[in-house]
């Protein structure tokens, strides 16, 4: 059994509402001490330091980074913007959520698959799948990746940012990409499904694919390991990204039928929340 969580409640919400409170309290202290009259620079490395120090208490290191540098790297871009008008930063803000929506940063933010991080899949996964699905494919590095080692599969996408899932879908015109919610899309009829989410929502992605794919399928997830569940292999050294494999089984495959069916009454406890 593992150990509870020592982390505060407040830096275990939703991601990434743990970033913008670093970032708020960055700005606090900044605010605070320059209206207090302490001459500069000691108000914004005092902002400085009081986001990395919150920012150390954020699971992930990705997560820390972003966490760390908002309030460092606004603080420098207003200095050296010299006070842009309201609507350059309406503006900034529109595109960003364009290009990626808050319920995907909700979902997990955008880090691309590195090239080589799937380097020896296809020597655990046999045998070679038919049909692969990138859940949250992005600009389809992982799916580039996946074509890499199985050239022969069809390959297929879903991005809930429809300009990501515009540009993967031309970077990779052999595979088929579309913009959806991975969560509502079925999973059913591939061989493989691959993700690169965050901790938080592993068990949500084992009871999907439990359910959804056949008995033998495979489940393979880059860098986060699905709790409670032993995994065929993981490929990678600890520090660098690490590749959990799993394969679903029939008595995964039974249990996630059984608590997906509602019980007497319409009850349906039990099943992902989609």
């Amino acid at each position: 059994m593992r150990p509870p969580n020592p982390l505060p409640l407040r830096m275990r919400l939703p991601w990434p509402l743990p970033a913008v409170l670093c970032w708020g309290l960055g700005w606090a202290v900044f605010g605070a001490l320059g209206a207090a009259g302490t001459a500069p620079p000691l108000p914004a490395l005092a902002g400085a330091a009081a986001a990395l120090g919150s920012a150390l208490a954020i699971e992930g290191g990705w997560r820390r980074v972003i966490a760390a540098a908002g309030f460092p790297l606004s603080a420098w871009a207003l200095g050296a913007a010299a006070a842009p008008p309201p609507w350059a930063w309406a503006a900034a803000a529109a595109l960003l959520l364009a290009l990626y929506p808050l319920r995907a940063w909700r979902d997990a933010p955008f880090f691309p698959t590195p090239a080589s991080a799937l380097a020896g899949l296809d020597d655990v996964v046999l045998p070679p799948p038919s049909s692969v699905l990138d859940a949250g494919c992005g600009l389809g590095h992982g799916l580039r990746a996946l074509a890499r080692l199985w050239p022969q599969a069809r390959l297929h996408g879903v991005e809930w940012s429809r300009p990501l899932a515009w540009v993967a879908a031309h970077r990779l015109p052999a595979a088929s990409i579309r913009r959806g919610d991975m969560w509502a899309s079925s999973w059913t009829g591939h061989d493989l499904v691959y993700l690169f989410q965050r901790p938080e929502t592993m068990e949500r992605a084992w009871a999907k694919a439990a359910e959804e794919l056949a008995p033998g399928a495979w489940l393979v997830s880059l860098q986060f390991e699905v709790p409670g569940v032993r995994p065929v292999a993981c490929l990678g050294r600890p520090g660098l990204h690490r590749v959990w494999i799993y394969r679903i089984d029939a008595r995964a495959a039974a249990a996630a039928q059984s608590s997906a069916r509602p019980t007497t009454g319409g009850s349906t406890a039990g099943r992902p929340r989609r």
